[in-house]
């Protein structure tokens, strides 16, 4: 047996795809406003990434870029009259930030109508809650490449590994929201691999280049690898060692071309969702 590559960029373009249509038949264009600050090199390519695909789907979109420097104080008063701007729908603040910035400062003062990211907490109990709300893109592109997988979720072992605020507590979430029996493993769990060969269905969100090995892979298990990493060549990696695992895994998920796509996606797809809802429009 031999796992099926699940083709994060094909799905994305579907999805992207759908969302251009939408937005053409709307009489007006959702705003998506990204704020950059600095100068990191791999937030700079995932801004322009995101720029280029809102663009391309009928976004009116903008990145708001600010030195290394800023103040707190001058970020905050930004995003104050993002939140106030009629024209914008989604607002986005690239993390990570400089030092001088609490990044729980700047989640929690975007609007949570407007939170594309899905991080402010009023959104983290919404999902905790089974309320209506902005979920984080992440998460939401692993449940979309689920599905594509052909994962029958109700009853299904999950296992997530890693307990983030982005990524590992809202996927907790949403699988048990998708009556999932889910377990959440990470750095304090005794016996990590044994825990990992339960899964029928293992997201691997921890930023450890290849971590998790193929005997930690239960055969058929369907594999979501959200990790993104530098390996010793300087080539991207995952959390899962994919040669092996390729063997064991029914499905699994490439890096680069798995999860990441999505996320882009499914901040599009946010971005819209927002709009719709500040507007009362139905979101179908």
């Amino acid at each position: 047996m031999t796992a099926t590559i699940i083709d994060g960029k094909a799905v994305a373009e579907r999805l992207r795809a759908g969302l251009a249509e939408r937005i053409a038949a709307l009489p007006f264009r959702p705003g998506l406003r990204v704020v950059r600050i600095g100068d990191d090199p791999a937030s700079g390519v995932y801004v322009r990434n995101k720029d280029r695909a809102a663009m391309a789907a009928g976004f009116d979109s903008a990145t708001i870029h600010l030195p290394a420097e800023t103040s707190e104080a001058t970020l905050l008063a930004l995003i104050a009259r993002l939140n106030a701007d009629p024209a914008v729908d989604g607002i986005l603040v690239q993390l990570p930030l400089p030092s001088q910035i609490r990044a729980d400062a700047v989640i929690a003062a975007v609007d949570p109508a407007k939170d594309v990211d899905g991080f402010h907490p009023i959104n983290a109990g919404r999902l905790a809650s089974r309320q209506p709300g902005l979920i984080p893109c992440t998460p939401k592109g692993v449940m979309h490449l689920l599905r594509e997988a052909g994962a029958t979720l109700p009853g299904a072992r999950a296992v997530v590994l890693g307990r983030s605020q982005i990524v590992g507590r809202p996927m907790l979430q949403l699988l048990l929201a998708a009556d999932c029996t889910v377990t959440v493993v990470h750095s304090r769990t005794r016996d990590l691999p044994a825990e990992c060969r339960r899964a029928e269905i293992l997201v691997a969100a921890v930023g450890q280049p290849a971590l998790v090995r193929g005997d930690w892979i239960a055969e058929g298990a369907i594999v979501i690898d959200v990790g993104i990493n530098r390996g010793a060549d300087g080539k991207l990696i995952g959390d899962v060692a994919f040669a092996e695992a390729l063997p064991r895994a029914a499905a699994i998920t490439p890096v680069p071309g798995g999860v990441g796509p999505m996320t882009i996606a499914c901040l599009l797809e946010n971005t819209l969702e927002a709009a719709l809802a500040r507007r009362s429009l139905p979101a179908e």
